[in-house]
């Protein structure tokens, strides 16, 4: 019998930047030249949000690290079978190993908080049938196992100090961090500057929300500043982790990103905006730093999005998240070459 602390978790992001993948939409390039595209981009961490084979082979032989997601309408399914969840892994994940780099499986999106309690009940259930599915077919030390949360699980996030989780949301959080810290899991943070901004511009300013040089703000408890609202939202999962006994659990941001264009009351919603925050947050990090309350744990962020997506749901802005538009060029300048545009015309 080996010490736990001998026991080495399976990690999912190598780096500190990493990129979703999403395809609600008709007219993106095919996957083979969004595989030319990441390359030519030195983006190696992605995420999509299924398992869609085309995408799963087009990812083979590329060195590419892919997370994998369980579809929400799946959950239920998985929660209430280990057989179905066994299958769903050697379909979609064992068959395509090795050659398919797929590092981990994101089980749900954005459950907990989402309002669907039947759903927030079977989140756990299906993580511990996907996770011991992973087992019995022996790629556990290779595939991590987790599940993105909205802010929408917090209350009281400023000062980050005060943070802590939803009354209605603890219950079902503790057992679920429980599961994390026996496999080694980070908790996963949809993280979002822009919304919060969007939602509170009299209260937050701008600046502040794009890493440009502002006020910021001052934490009395912790004696913390703060430059930037991204690591202030990152700081506030970490003190309600530790109010719930997880001071330990590592924070990854699964998703950041800033939307180009919007609906008339989305008015931060420019290119020059969306530029600046994601130039300055590749430049962030790329510094390999923490944040003000955990300065050792250096910073991993999936940016959303890869692609303007024309069919989402929702807000305008919800189209316009992508660093590349659909044919393949840049939305704006951060320093990534988009694919050139006769070997994308075709997609």
């Amino acid at each position: 019998i080996f010490p736990t602390s001998s026991y080495s978790a399976a990690i999912a992001f190598t780096g500190t930047y990493g990129i979703n993948y999403g395809r609600i939409a008709n007219n993106i390039p095919s996957p083979d030249e969004v595989v030319k595209l990441l390359k030519s981009a030195k983006i190696k961490n992605v995420r999509i949000y299924d398992a869609d084979h085309a995408v799963l082979n087009a990812f083979r032989g590329s060195g590419l690290e892919l997370v994998i997601g369980l579809p929400n309408e799946n959950v239920k399914e998985m929660s209430s079978s280990p057989d179905r969840a066994r299958g769903w892994v050697r379909d979609n994940v064992n068959s395509f190993l090795p050659d398919t780099n797929i590092v981990g499986i994101a089980v749900g999106n954005e459950v907990l908080g989402g309002g669907d309690s039947d759903l927030a009940g079977s989140l756990l259930g299906a993580l511990k049938n996907i996770h011991n599915a992973t087992k019995e077919l022996g790629i556990h030390p290779s595939v991590q196992i987790s599940t993105a949360h909205s802010q929408a699980v917090f209350s009281n996030s400023f000062p980050p100090s005060s943070c802590v989780f939803r009354d209605g949301i603890l219950q079902l959080m503790k057992p679920l961090l429980e599961f994390f810290s026996e496999v080694g899991s980070p908790f996963c943070l949809n993280a979002y500057p822009f919304l919060a901004y969007t939602y509170d511009p009299d209260k937050i300013d701008i600046n502040y929300a794009l890493f440009q040089p502002a006020t910021g703000i001052y934490d009395d408890k912790t004696k913390l500043s703060y430059d930037n609202l991204l690591d202030a939202q990152i700081d506030a999962a970490y003190a309600a982790l530790e109010s719930a006994g997880f001071g330990e659990m590592e924070v990854v941001v699964t998703e950041t990103g800033w939307a180009s264009h919007g609906d008339q009351n989305e008015a931060a919603a420019t290119s020059t905006n969306a530029r600046t925050y994601h130039y300055n947050l590749r430049k962030r990090l790329a510094l390999r730093k923490g944040t003000p309350m955990r300065p050792g744990s250096v910073l991993k962020a999936y940016v959303f999005a890869l692609f303007n997506e024309n069919l989402k749901p929702g807000a305008g802005s919800e189209r316009f998240y992508g660093l590349f538009k659909a044919n393949g060029t840049a939305s704006y300048d951060i320093g990534f070459r988009g694919l050139s545009s006769s070997s994308s015309s075709s997609s």
